[in-house]
């Protein structure tokens, strides 16, 4: 028999790694992530990578009953942490072993893991839950669209509370399995692609996969009965539409908007770079709403969005925003200009293209047809608020800020910086300064006296400063017109009307202006108003 010994030294340094963290070393994780506007969004001390939901829903009742399974990994030593879910929790699994919970505030569901976690270790959270999604009221709002024939979750900023438990703030984005069980005769969308479903005693599961980086508030579900159209792109891109059965008036020309999908798509790609994402699509469910949502991958549009007729321009806002809203993120929900200024710009841009005004011709309208007095130079884009975080001038003014770059760098700059931001940041986040930095870096000019200008001042810039920015240019001042690029018709110096001259396009764009008003409640203000568009800011949750 063969005695070990052990030297001092060794015992010494076996026994320190024995020797667990102390309890003092452990703490809770924030209970908000730190947004500037909505300090309890979005939680702190862990972040995820996956989320796996398998769901059962049933039309009739709004029973939505849930499984989640949320892969992590922490960012401190953990005693405890917090996930975002206003349904009611039933079991919370930690590292497989039964996990002490309990309901605070709105939608904060607190978790003691039986064994506190350690700094940087990966953790498995399973979540079950049950709840109506369309009796959870935070602050006297919903994200949660009940239909004739199911329900719908989209809304912005906050969507992911009504119906999965989540890290709910565009900071911690993941990748989403959702895999859905309701009767025969419904089906069930949601973000990227439909890996496949199965059918078994009058139950149908569809099985999606979005397989990039998504913020919890673009993930959607939308449980119905809908006429689907599937095709794929050039390239060889899987594309599904979906249209409630029920719209109604608004059923054609709802379709002859979204099945343009793929030429705005590859039109964009011409503009934005390549497509960030696994699959293409849209859908229209049967809701009363007015908006429209960028969901990842598969764009929420409210059939109002087509009550005039076909609007393709609401279908080139939603899709450019999977580069600039999706594949890359707000740093914070002040940053809104980056995902909004730029949806819009690309709206100019697409009514450059068809030869139903040039951005220029737009920007030169929107300057001239806003008094100075109008409340609309009093919101900053780059700063809004969040009263006031989908104003019409985060859209408008954000959108002027834009062309008054466009100008002062030229249009090669310009468009490569258009290109080059969603490649810089791919599937990350960025702020406004993030994005006034690149675009200093890529022109070699000092930019941020227009920026100032044009994003934080709360007047209208004064005609000389404008003209300056060749908006609203008096005869001459102008240099180039908007270039050939991108698709882009061109323009030539014009001399400045005596009244405003209405771009044909200006009415489409215009019926757009609700497109992030998620006011779902009566006498709901839209952007026009002067007001906040509703979007459920200021509502209390956050």
């Amino acid at each position: 028999m063969h005695r070990r010994l052990i030297v001092p030294s060794a015992l010494a340094a076996s026994l320190l790694l024995a020797i667990p963290a102390s309890a003092a070393d452990f703490k809770p994780g924030a209970p908000g992530i730190g947004d500037s506007y909505y300090p309890n969004s979005g939680n702190g001390g862990y972040d995820v990578s996956h989320y796996d939901l398998r769901l059962k829903y049933q039309p009739a009742t709004d029973l939505l009953e849930g499984t989640a399974t949320i892969v992590a990994t922490t960012t401190q030593n953990l005693s405890r942490f917090n996930l975002d879910l206003g349904l009611k929790a039933g079991e919370v699994r930690v590292n497989g072993r039964v996990a002490k919970f309990r309901a605070g505030g709105d939608h904060e569901l607190e978790v003691t893991p039986a064994v506190p976690l350690e700094k940087n270790k990966s953790v498995t959270v399973v979540v079950r839950y049950a709840g109506k999604p369309s009796e959870l009221k935070i602050g006297g709002w919903t994200a949660w669209h009940r239909t004739p024939d199911g329900g719908v979750a989209a809304q912005e900023p906050d969507s992911a509370v009504w119906w999965f438990p989540s890290n709910d703030h565009p900071l911690d984005k993941a990748t989403f399995d959702v895999s859905v069980l309701v009767p025969d005769g419904t089906q069930a969308i949601s973000n990227g692609v439909l890996q496949s479903t199965s059918s078994r005693l009058g139950w149908t599961r569809y099985n999606w996969r979005s397989n990039k980086p998504q913020a919890t508030y673009l993930a959607t579900l939308a449980v119905g009965k809908f006429d689907i159209t599937t095709d794929k792109t050039a390239a060889g891109l899987p594309v599904l539409n979906a249209y409630s059965k029920d719209l109604g008036d608004n059923a054609g020309s709802a379709r002859a908007s979204i099945e343009r999908t793929v030429e705005v798509a590859e039109w964009l790609e011409s503009v934005f770079g390549p497509y960030p994402f696994n699959s293409l699509g849209g859908y229209v469910p049967n809701v009363t709403s007015g908006y429209a949502l960028e969901t990842q991958t598969r764009p929420f549009y409210s059939p109002r969005q087509f009550a005039n007729g076909a609007n393709v321009s609401v279908v080139v806002h939603e899709l450019a925003h999977q580069w600039y809203g999706d594949s890359v993120s707000v740093a914070d929900w002040k940053d809104i200009w980056v995902n909004e200024g730029f949806a819009r710009y690309s709206q100019w841009l697409w009514s450059e293209k068809e030869g139903e005004g040039t951005a220029q011709e737009i920007a030169d309208y929107v300057y001239q047809t806003r008094a100075a007095d109008d409340p609309f130079w009093t919101v900053k884009p780059g700063d809004p608020g969040a009263e006031d975080q989908f104003h019409i001038a985060v859209y408008d003014r954000g959108a002027l800020a834009l062309q008054a770059l466009r100008n002062e760098i030229g249009d090669e700059d310009f468009f490569a910086i258009l290109k080059g931001w969603p490649q810089e940041h791919a599937y990350g986040n960025a702020s406004v300064a993030d994005f006034v930095g690149y675009a200093e870096r890529v022109s070699g000019k000092p930019l941020t006296a227009l920026f100032d200008t044009w994003l934080y001042q709360p007047v209208k810039p004064s005609a000389p400063t404008a003209t300056e920015a060749g908006i609203a240019a008096a005869p001459g001042a102008r240099t180039a017109g908007p270039a050939a690029s991108a698709g882009s018709t061109g323009s030539t110096a014009v001399a400045k009307p005596a009244k405003p001259v209405q771009p044909k396009s200006w009415k489409k764009i215009a019926e757009t202006n609700t497109i992030h008003d998620h006011e779902d409640r009566d006498g709901g203000r839209g952007p026009e108003s002067g007001h906040s568009t509703g979007d459920g800011h200021g509502h209390g949750a956050h």
